[in-house]
């Protein structure tokens, strides 16, 4: 029982890291209706930024506090994020309005594809390191009920931590504020929100900007896991089942989606993985999401589009 919620605890902790990347496509899905392809890039870059401004600040500033400095840090690489959101809207998305969403799509692939590309000419392409003060050592929990008790690495559990307190408060802003509901109505209907008074160019500018936090802090959190390397790209490939799980359209589902996939994997690896040779955590996701593409296309909280001919 021990082990099976030891599994369990590492599955819901991954889920709501999978859950912060998941919400990058749905912040822009719900602004634009367009599916995101830039949000791995934006990670990538993010953390590039991140990783190199830590570095880059003791030197030009003189200071040696470290959490200082990763906090000066973090401002820096969210005003990057910032001002990318901006250059997104006014040099793209506001040429592309009221345009097909294949057009949209095609313009993100390109936006992911230059930031790839931009954001390791400034800042590098080695493997480098983010120390956000996260303790790496695990902990042992709950030794009086369970024998040997169970096993929690710190970093994951503040991560997670980290995680779901962005998730709440995104999802906050997206059901309490007029600024959320603005989002959802530039989502439904470009034209009849730009006609009722919703300023649609900043609105995206909003959304973008929102994204690009997210991207940080995914990156910051990843970074300093992984490592700040090129793969930092692929871990929103890691997001697509969750969003396709949850629904492209909700915030609630990405947070469901991300555990439900998290937990899965972690599961099916420890005790499935022994009878097939292991491995199972790398398809585990895809499998699931494209059974669900077979019935339920819209995901499990996603919005049923019906078309009336």
């Amino acid at each position: 029982m021990a082990f099976f919620l030891e599994t369990l605890l590492g599955g819901l902790m991954a889920g709501m890291l999978y859950s912060l990347v998941a919400l990058g496509f749905v912040l822009i899905y719900k602004a634009s209706g367009v599916f995101n392809f830039a949000q791995g890039a934006m990670v990538l870059f993010a953390a590039l930024a991140m990783a190199r401004f830590s570095e880059w600040i003791p030197l030009w500033t003189g200071i040696a506090n470290p959490v200082l400095t990763t906090f000066m840090a973090f401002v820096v690489a969210a005003a990057i994020m910032f001002v990318v959101a901006w250059l997104i809207e006014g040099l793209a998305l506001r040429h592309l309005v009221n345009q097909e969403g294949t057009t949209l799509l095609m313009a993100t692939l390109g936006i992911s594809y230059f930031l790839d590309g931009i954001g390791q000419a400034i800042f590098g392409s080695d493997i480098y390191k983010i120390d956000i003060g996260m303790p790496k050592e695990p902990i042992l929990i709950l030794e009086q009920m369970f024998e040997g008790g169970i096993l929690i690495n710190k970093e994951d559990l503040y991560a997670a931590l980290i995680a779901a307190v962005l998730v709440t408060m995104l999802s906050v802003f997206f059901q309490k504020t007029a600024t959320g509901r603005a989002l959802r109505a530039v989502a439904d209907d470009h034209q009849a929100a730009q006609s009722i008074g919703i300023p649609l160019n900043r609105i995206w500018v909003i959304v973008w900007s929102v994204a690009g936090v997210v991207a940080l802090v995914a990156g910051m959190i990843w970074g300093s896991k992984l490592g700040v390397q090129f793969s930092l790209t692929t871990v929103a490939l890691r997001a697509l089942p969750v969003v396709i799980l949850g629904g492209l359209t909700s915030v609630p589902g990405a947070i469901i989606g991300g555990l439900i996939i998290g937990v899965g994997e972690k599961l099916s690896e420890v005790f499935l993985g022994p009878y097939v040779g292991g491995g199972i955590e790398i398809w585990f996701a895809y499998v699931l999401a494209l059974l669900f593409l077979l019935v339920r296309p819209q995901g499990l909280f996603g919005e049923k589009i019906i078309d009336r001919v």
